[in-house]
């Protein structure tokens, strides 16, 4: 259905998560991906949605001047928010290991903000999902960490990995919001842009 509406327009996806590559392809979008280096550097003042809506818009400005009256650029950034702070994607086994014990038994929210980008328009939208760990273990998140390298995974853990499945209890939104993009926005959006 969306495929249809979009045959006109050319969707360009600027990642390089497979997770957010199946999404489109299992949405039935036609995309390319075009991925460039983009330092993200956010104000510090900045708390929440407001830092991967500034992110995502930010991975969008590199392409605005390239950009044709049929592309739709697709940028997106997400983060997990727990204590009042940012845990993006961990640098290091030691930093991983520290972000999954200060989660442990704990619920902690997950923020995804996608902007859309045409020739001549730009629309972003944010979702936030809570996700509650039990109790890990030093040898749950050892284990987890040792098999399933998750330093490319804000938060340093993928929801759909074995740490989600033995150690998630609860999650309050969209999970898909969890595993790389709010898939049910990203599909309404299209559909929006679609028929203006």
């Amino acid at each position: 259905m969306l495929k249809e509406k979009l045959k006109n327009h050319h969707i360009i996806l600027a990642s390089g998560s497979p997770r957010r590559h199946q999404f489109l392809k299992d949405l039935k979008i036609p995309f390319i991906i075009d991925v460039k280096n983009v330092e993200e550097i956010y104000p510090k003042n900045l708390k929440g949605s407001e830092i991967t809506e500034y992110l995502s818009v930010l991975k969008a400005e590199v392409f605005k001047r390239e950009l044709r009256k049929e592309d739709i650029l697709i940028t997106s950034d997400t983060i997990v928010w727990h204590e009042n702070k940012a845990l993006g994607k961990p640098e290091t086994i030691h930093e991983a290991k520290e972000m999954l014990a200060s989660m442990s038994g704990k619920t902690h929210e997950v923020i995804t903000s996608v902007s859309f980008t045409t020739s001549e328009i730009q629309k972003t939208i944010s979702a936030s999902t809570f996700v509650t760990f039990k109790e890990l273990t030093t040898e749950e998140i050892d284990y987890y960490i040792l098999n399933y390298h998750p330093l490319d995974k804000a938060g340093a853990y993928g929801i759909q990995e074995w740490i989600g499945l033995i150690g998630i209890i609860k999650v309050e939104g969209s999970y898909f919001n969890v595993v790389g993009l709010p898939t049910h926005l990203v599909y309404e959006t299209l559909l929006e842009i679609a028929n203006l």
